[in-house]
């Protein structure tokens, strides 16, 4: 059976909107799930002693470099092993959260999961779902307009560094029920959600078979 590496970056536990949109995407997924939750249990950010470990023999690492590069070989295998992926990565800031980040410098290791180019990625060509949801809007005509540096970031790692084939959906003015100043765009909100839930249910359907 086909295996999903699925990774949750919102810290909030149950009203996150990236996190319920996920949901509805492994609702349909029929296959195996490696789930990697960032937002409860986050991956320590890169140090010293994991980049060096990546040039040092195992029997010659410090402990300190020993511990690094086991936690470096148990995400990158996890990225390595999967099939496709799902990557719940709300905006936070402008950007994304520094756990993903932190995640992504744990398994960004040229000459093991990328090269020169897409074309040296192990995981070329496999499909790979983003749900970006935002608390605004950011699109063309917007007051905040070129303000999204998560989305291009994102688009820049997964598909010109590790060639995955990316479907994005993003559910936005998220923050509507909560900031009044967005009051009046509940319903676009509302509306918003609705398609991407309805929208990652279709792409798992679209990557199994029913029947599989």
């Amino acid at each position: 059976m086909p295996r999903l590496l699925h990774i949750d970056a919102s810290v909030l536990p149950s009203e996150s909107v990236s996190r319920s949109v996920a949901n509805a995407f492994r609702a349909e997924w029929k296959g195996e799930v490696i789930h990697r939750d960032l937002g409860a249990r986050p991956v320590p950010h890169l140090t010293e002693a994991g980049v060096r470990a990546r040039g040092t023999a195992p029997h010659e690492r410090t402990p300190e470099q020993a511990a690094a590069a086991f936690l470096q070989d148990e995400l990158v295998d996890e990225l390595l092993s999967a099939d496709a992926y799902l990557f719940a990565v709300p905006m936070y800031n402008f950007s994304i959260p520094s756990a993903f980040k932190a995640w992504l410098d744990q398994i960004l290791v040229p000459g093991r999961t990328f090269g020169s180019g897409p074309e040296d990625s192990p995981i070329k060509g496999r499909p790979a779902t983003l749900v970006a949801a935002r608390g605004g809007s950011y699109g063309p005509g917007t007051p905040r307009e070129g303000w999204d540096y998560a989305e291009p970031y994102l688009r820049r790692i997964l598909c010109d560094v590790f060639g995955l084939d990316l479907h994005v959906i993003m559910p936005e003015m998220t923050l509507a029920e909560a900031n009044p100043a967005l009051a009046d765009f509940r319903d676009h909100m509302r509306a918003s959600v609705r398609k991407a839930h309805e929208e990652a249910a279709a792409r798992a359907r679209d990557l199994v078979p029913q029947d599989a």
